[in-house]
């Protein structure tokens, strides 16, 4: 449709620039030669409207001419030349008052500041309060945007789009592009401005030890513990299995200098057997007296948290500590910069987790805006919703807008701002007030005939 309408407009463009100012009579009606269009837009330009306003006045003045012509050629003559001088004269005296009337909308005609003229540039500013208060009064109302936006079935027209597929990889690749472009601007010394001046101080004023209670006591309750118990011990129990001289150099140094290494060497054996078959043997037996021993010792703990003061207080002080260490800081740089870039090459990679998921949400997304009328509804009434809000929150500010703008202008910049805007239309009023004048003229000319 925009297609159609920017050819349309090249071509009553190729017409207007191609063709000289002149005026066409077609079935008694004048029209004006086009506004030659700008190609690349499709829509007039400020030179293309001066051409056309000049055009415009060009033949209101050259009807003007011929009137006056006409009425000194036709002096004193009688019969048919009488009606023709009596319309001639009354066309001179229309196209002067027509021309007077819009000339005093822009300014003073003749340069004589008579009174009531250059209305425009003088009350500009009531110009703008009117049009505001008109575009608040007839535009900007509840009923009227709420019957558009749901006349115009938003959400219909959203899955219709999606569906394509080439319109849904558009979507996720302008998102995709948006994402990466937002997470590239935020540098380490945000993330460090944030974990300084936001972070830790609302961690400093919000006491740890409840919330660790709370959330140690939810874990035990629903036994989330025993899982990374289970882990624990397998991961121990494979490395001290797969790293027997590790754990003999680590006992080593701590044997007694002047045992025999025979004698060593044995007690070192000895305790990495009996730690590998501790830690099957705890692996094996839920209810092994050292699991019971750690869910006694969580528990405790989860209590001492909420309700001992000394735990607490220990809690407080760790948190401080864990605070006031550099590390935070860089651990929150590293965190940030190692999800940053893996999103980045996710996002960037078309065959990627994030953007391949994004394109299965997208083409969902669309199959049930298809198929629900129910929801598409509810997005519609929430879409008239949202609309009706902003303009019932801001509707005041966006036409505030256009007193603002005319209050800025010099009255004589307005004037001609809005004579290039509507000086050519105005313009007809001149040609219709000459011929129209002439017109008169002719019946008044007989009339007065037929009654002397």
């Amino acid at each position: 449709m925009t297609r159609r309408v920017r050819e349309l407009s090249s071509e009553r463009g190729e017409r207007g620039t191609s063709g000289s100012a002149r005026s066409d009579v077609d079935n008694g009606a004048v029209t004006a030669p086009t506004i030659p269009a700008d190609p690349r837009t499709g829509e007039a330009t400020d030179e293309s409207r001066r051409s056309a306003l000049r055009r415009m006045r060009t033949v209101a003045v050259s009807l003007l001419v011929f009137a006056a012509a006409v009425y000194v050629a036709t002096i004193g003559r009688d019969g048919f030349w009488g009606f023709v001088n009596a319309g001639a004269e009354a066309s001179m005296v229309g196209a002067m008052a027509d021309w007077f009337a819009v000339t005093a909308l822009f300014k003073h005609p003749l340069g004589i500041p008579i009174p009531h003229t250059a209305l425009i540039p003088k009350r500009k500013d009531d110009l703008g309060k009117g049009l505001e208060q008109f575009v608040g009064e007839n535009f900007l109302q509840e009923d009227i945007i709420r019957e558009r936006i749901l006349s115009v079935g938003i959400s219909h027209r959203v899955a219709t789009w999606l569906a394509v597929p080439a319109n849904a990889t558009r979507v996720v690749e302008e998102a995709s592009d948006i994402a990466a472009i937002g997470l590239s601007k935020v540098r380490p010394d945000h993330i460090e401005s944030l974990v300084n001046d936001a972070l830790t101080p609302r961690f400093r004023e919000e006491r740890v030890a409840p919330l660790l209670g709370g959330l140690l006591q939810e874990a035990l309750a629903d036994d989330l513990h025993h899982g990374l118990v289970d882990l624990a011990l397998n991961e121990l129990h494979d490395w001290l299995i797969a790293n027997p001289e590790t754990v003999h150099e680590v006992l080593g140094e701590r044997a007694p200098w002047w045992a025999p290494d025979s004698v060593n060497n044995y007690v070192i054996n000895r305790l990495h057997l009996e730690m590998v078959r501790w830690l099957s043997e705890i692996r094996a037996q839920p209810q092994h007296r050292a699991r019971r021993a750690l869910d006694s010792m969580l528990h405790q703990l989860a209590n001492d948290l909420l309700t001992d003061p000394a735990t607490q207080e220990r809690a407080e002080r760790l948190k401080e500590r864990v605070l006031d260490h550099p590390a935070v800081i860089r651990t929150a740089i590293a965190v940030w910069s190692a999800l940053r870039e893996a999103l980045v090459k996710s996002l960037d990679d078309p065959a990627g987790a994030v953007h391949q998921r994004l394109l299965l949400e997208v083409d969902l997304f669309a199959q049930r805006l298809n198929s629900d009328a129910e929801l598409r509804n509810r997005l519609d009434q929430a879409a008239a919703d949202l609309a009706v809000f902003a303009v019932d929150r801001y509707g005041s500010e966006v036409t505030a807008i256009i007193t603002h703008t005319i209050e800025r202008w010099d009255g004589k910049e307005a004037s001609k701002r809005i004579e290039l805007h509507v000086g050519r239309d105005l313009q007809f009023i001149r040609i219709n007030g000459t011929i129209v004048g002439g017109l008169v003229g002719v019946v008044i000319h007989a009339v007065s005939i037929a009654v002397h």
